[in-house]
């Protein structure tokens, strides 16, 4: 039987880099010197300090990960990205490479998936139109966990999204109210961060769930509007949410998404209904994914009384 080693430098007696990150280095000392500083790596190669108008050190071990599941074209804008990130938040208090120092400021939201535009983030699709992505901070200095920064964890991305959403969902118990929707019962649930939607997860915590789920609404990134499915009166309900919903994000600056969604089993399903003017009327075409169609048309089914 052999053992192989990892080659080592004779003179340092550390591990040589890798033909990959010698070329990843080299983009690194360039990028850096275009924008002003020197750069000196650690002889293992997980950070680089940087110094010129400032010295401050980056950290590269989620750099080296993001890079290596990258092509080789996207490094210069995976660095460029990486180093100007950096020096972008050289002032926050806290390490985003450090889990233990961030975990407590780690918080879930939702956005639309058309606004992110190919922006670098960490997150998952709630529904095919929206994603939950995974921020730092809190109240107002809320930024984006960049890729590069949560693989310096020591947990995958979607343990991290967890523990985002046990802090949001700890932060606050939202403010319920029933309301009337003309003539649909809806639950309104409100809170004080964009965080709120959270609270998605445990709709069970502020008003019964059936098994065949409910209509959920998501105006804004603060509020959840809650219809419980509880039989073919499902139908008027998604018309009444989604003029509802539509209205809401008109009026408010922050607004989230008009639609209206199916929430069973921990999953969110889009309900696509769009508002469509015809013959000088305006119609709702409601376009149901193929499950809460067959659940529709088994309780339209049922015997009455």
């Amino acid at each position: 039987m052999r053992f192989f080693r990892r080659s080592r430098d004779r003179q340092t007696g550390t591990a040589r880099r890798s033909a990959r990150d010698a070329d990843l280095d080299s983009l690194l000392a360039l990028v850096s010197d275009s924008l002003g500083y020197r750069s000196a790596f650690a002889p293992d190669g997980a950070t680089l300090t940087l110094t010129g108008p400032r010295t401050l050190t980056v950290r590269l071990t989620g750099l080296r990960r993001e890079a290596g599941r990258s092509a080789r074209e996207d490094w210069p804008m995976l660095v460029s990205e990486h180093l100007a990130h950096a020096l972008a938040v050289a002032d926050e208090p806290l390490d985003a490479g450090d889990l233990n120092q961030v975990r407590p400021l780690l918080r879930p939201r939702i956005c639309l998936a058309d606004e992110l535009d190919g922006a670098r983030v960490v997150g998952r699709h709630l529904s095919t139109d929206l994603v939950e992505i995974l921020t730092l901070g809190y109240g107002e200095a809320v930024r984006p966990v960049r890729p590069e920064e949560a693989a310096c964890w020591p947990i995958p991305a979607s343990r991290a999204l967890d523990l985002a959403l046990a802090n949001a969902q700890h932060d606050e118990r939202l403010r319920a109210s029933q309301r009337d929707l003309g003539g649909v019962p809806v639950w309104r649930l409100d809170g004080n961060t964009v965080g709120a939607s959270a609270h998605l997860r445990c709709l069970e915590r502020y008003l019964p769930v059936p098994e065949s789920g409910a209509l959920v609404a998501l105006p804004a990134p603060d509020t959840l509007m809650v219809h419980p499915v509880e039989g073919i009166g499902a139908v008027r309900a998604i018309e009444r949410l989604r003029i509802s919903a539509q209205r809401e994000v008109e009026e408010r600056g922050d607004g989230l998404s008009p639609q209206v969604y199916w929430w069973r089993d921990g999953r969110l399903s889009l309900i696509r209904a769009d508002l469509v003017a015809r013959d000088g009327r305006v119609h709702l075409v409601v376009t149901p994914p193929p499950d809460f169609a067959r659940l529709l048309a088994a309780m339209a089914s049922r015997p009455s009384g």
